[in-house]
């Protein structure tokens, strides 16, 4: 035997050595991937149901017994069930306005429509919160159920500073009212859900989600649209979605409480995400209030004012002679015959600069004061100049 073929043997056997136990290696892996693999699969996954659920286990050591927890919680089931609940208490509102055709014939004609909230069902009636601004100028107001049943409704009561109206009407169609919550303890971040008919009520009952983004916002309002704020409304903010027809629905939280009316947007192209809504805890007095009387009484003076600011600073030292340490305040341009005011002396070009000490700049600083610190009957005691002079004078309010 040669040497070539001695070593070629060898090499045989050595081959022989490795190759059968690769075959060997190859066949058990696919085996393993075409039958162990799946079953492994199928218990991770736990199925197509396990995809809607957060399972939280924790492992704590009690004495030498080890604590097994599994918590299982459904992300979607809470939000669904809780839109589910509150969503026959969101109604739509039509305002309708009477208005003559061409051969003189009164006929309704549908000015807008906007939400409500059903909050109470006493005795066979429905009382149902909204906005002034929704039933503003109506002649009949129509409310629409979840279930598209109509209902003719009478206007109890409006307010046009805080935005607020009551409606009431026939309850024996209504099956829920909403839960009343509270916006004293909301924190922003939390979740907000907002529900109502964005424009108009084919889009009824439009659930939109976000977050609270800010509490106690102060929104300057402009009444009248001469381009200067008449009041400023507190509100809450939100990034859920708030589109012209919502105003007046539900701003829930995750319970399905109501935190707040909806009532308003920043509505500019370059602006998103920006809704606000009249906090439940303001607004609830003036709700009973409205029930009760059918509006809101609030204390007053008996003029009329405008800031300062709205006239050149040449004419506070030429025509109303004020001293250059006065910079700002409201003067009269009108006072009531009768009034508390004309009873207590004020005179037309009267500069009025604090109230019971607090410091009057403009007219929403005099209205805060008299609407949110003042009661009917309550004296005041009113600073004021003129003709360069420093009066004080007390005065007993009014009722307006």
């Amino acid at each position: 035997m040669g040497y070539y073929d001695q070593n070629y043997r060898t090499y045989r056997k050595r081959k022989g050595r490795w190759l059968a136990p690769l075959i060997i290696g190859i066949v058990i892996g696919v085996l393993f991937i075409g039958l162990v693999m799946p079953e492994f699969m199928n218990s991770t996954n736990g199925g197509d149901d396990a995809r809607d659920q957060v399972t939280i286990e924790t492992n704590e050591q009690n004495g030498n017994q080890p604590l097994n927890t599994s918590v299982t919680v459904d992300v979607t089931t809470q939000i669904t069930e809780v839109v589910e609940e509150v969503t026959p208490t969101v109604v739509g509102i039509t305002n309708i306005q009477q208005r003559s055709d061409f051969f003189e014939q009164q006929e309704g004609i549908e000015a807008g429509t906007g939400s409500g909230v059903i909050y109470k069902n006493n005795d066979g009636t429905a009382f149902v919160v909204t906005n002034h601004h929704v039933i503003e100028g109506a002649d009949t107001v129509e409310v629409v159920l979840y279930d598209d049943t109509h209902i003719e409704a009478e206007i109890v009561g409006s307010d046009l500073f805080s935005d607020l109206a009551v409606l009431r009407m026939d309850g024996a169609a209504v099956d829920k009212v909403i839960e009343i919550g509270t916006s004293e303890s909301i924190k922003v971040g939390e979740p907000a859900i907002a529900i109502g008919n964005p424009l108009g009520l084919y889009l009824s009952s439009t659930v939109t989600q976000g977050v609270i983004s800010g509490t106690e916002r102060t929104i300057p309002q402009d009444f009248n649209q001469d381009g200067r704020a008449d009041w400023q409304a507190e509100v809450i903010q939100t990034d859920a979605a708030i589109n012209p027809g919502n105003s007046g629905g539900a701003l829930i939280n995750i319970y399905g409480q109501l935190i707040g009316i909806n009532s308003m947007k920043i509505n500019q192209a370059a602006v998103e995400g920006i809704g606000f809504a009249i906090p439940i805890d303001h607004a609830l007095p003036i709700i009973e209030e409205l029930e009760t009387t059918g509006e809101v009484t609030r204390p007053y003076l008996g003029v009329e004012i405008y800031s300062l600011d709205e006239v050149p600073q040449t004419e506070w030292r030429d025509t109303l002679n004020l001293p250059s340490e006065v910079d700002g305040g409201v003067y009269v341009w009108n006072v009531e015959p009768l009034s508390p005011a004309d009873q207590a002396g004020l005179e037309r070009l009267d500069v009025i600069t604090e109230l019971d000490g607090n410091p009057i700049m403009n007219m929403i600083d005099l209205r805060k004061v008299l609407y949110q610190e003042k009661e009917i009957g309550d004296t005041i005691q009113v600073t004021y100049y003129r003709n360069g002079e420093r009066v004080e004078t007390d005065i007993e309010l009014g009722s307006q």
